[in-house]
Order: C-alpha cells, then structure tokens, then sequence
C-alpha cells in the first residue's frame, strides 16, 4: 500500500489517453526551416527604479547572432524581464545582420577601429592561431565565421561598444581584389 495523495497507480495495460495531436512524443521543439543562426548573449546590463515599494528592475540585453559563413548583426533589447530582453535583443539581431569580408577563415588585413571609447585592433592570423580575443569581440568573430584573429582592445571595456567596434571593422574589410576594382584596375595575375 503507497502513502500520499496521488491515488492508484495507473495500469501499464489499461488505454490512456490517446496519441497526441501533434504527433510528437514529450517536449521536443519543432525544427526550423532556414539557416541554423548561432546566438550569443554578450552583454547583460541591470538598471534599478526606486519606487514607493522599493525598487524596480528593467534588463539591458546586447545578443550578437551571425550564421558562420559570413553575415553578422547585433541587437539591443530592454525589458523588465531578462528572457524578454534577450528574445527583443535576438529578433533586432536578426533583422541588422549584414555581410562581411572573410577570407580562408580570418581576415583579409589589418584594421584599427573606434566605436565611442571603444578601440579595437584586429590582425590577420594563420590557420591553426584561434582567435585570441576577449569574450565580446570572440563572439562577434565566431558569429562571422572568422576563425584565427590576434584581437587587442585598447580603450573602454564598455562591452556594447567593444562588440560594436568589432563589427564596425568587419564591415569596413576589403579584399586585393576589391580595391583594385575600385581603382580601375584589373586583378593581378599569380604565376606558380
């Protein structure tokens, strides 16, 4: 005899209630169609109101999301729950996720940036390098695609702005041929 307030156990081989609609078993989320999109939370800011009854808090949320081949955004999101944030944060990400320049998994040059107090230096490295980079500006690269980086942040460590600079010089990246193309110029032909 079992103690407790559940009641008789049920039967193995008495029917329940059926198949589900949906057709699926527990709690398994429905596959998206589309690219898989990695997404990053960098930044979580905490702003706290004093009011009558004490304090209220509102969340700053700063989500980096990029599909690894290439294309990268950052979205800022505010809401008085963290989830709420991140989801606000993740849907302007997707919607300000603009291409950028990568060559055999790192950049094509050298490249120093600001974004407010922010200042970045990025510096092309060989395969096999990783990226040594601090924790915003990693998940700016790994979002992109690009794979060995040395990264140095010189100014403010304001993690919004460092994650901003770090875009700010992807997209101002530029490929040999590019610029020759600017230049009216016809790509040059390598001989091995």
């Amino acid at each position: 005899m079992r103690r407790g307030g559940r009641g008789p156990r049920r039967d193995s081989n008495r029917p329940g209630r059926g198949p589900r609609r949906d057709n699926r078993r527990g709690a398994e989320a429905p596959a998206e169609e589309g690219p898989q999109l990695m997404e990053k939370t960098v930044v979580v800011n905490r702003c706290a109101k004093v009011v009558k009854g004490g304090r209220r808090f509102s969340f700053s949320v700063l989500v980096v999301v990029g599909d690894q081949k290439g294309k990268v955004g950052i979205g800022m999101g505010k809401a008085n729950e963290v989830a709420d944030a991140i989801r606000k944060a993740s849907e302007a990400a997707k919607r300000s996720m603009k291409a950028v320049t990568v060559v055999n998994e790192t950049i094509p040059h050298e490249i120093y940036t600001e974004f407010g107090g922010a200042k970045i230096v990025l510096k092309p490295a060989a395969s096999g390098t990783g990226l040594v980079a601090s924790a915003k500006v990693r998940a700016v690269l790994e979002a992109a695609g690009v794979n060995n980086v040395i990264a140095k942040s010189l100014g403010s460590s304001n993690g919004a702005n460092v994650a901003k600079a770090t875009l700010k010089a992807l997209l101002a990246m530029r490929t040999a041929d590019e610029i020759l193309s600017a230049r009216g110029k016809k790509k040059k032909e390598t001989t091995l």
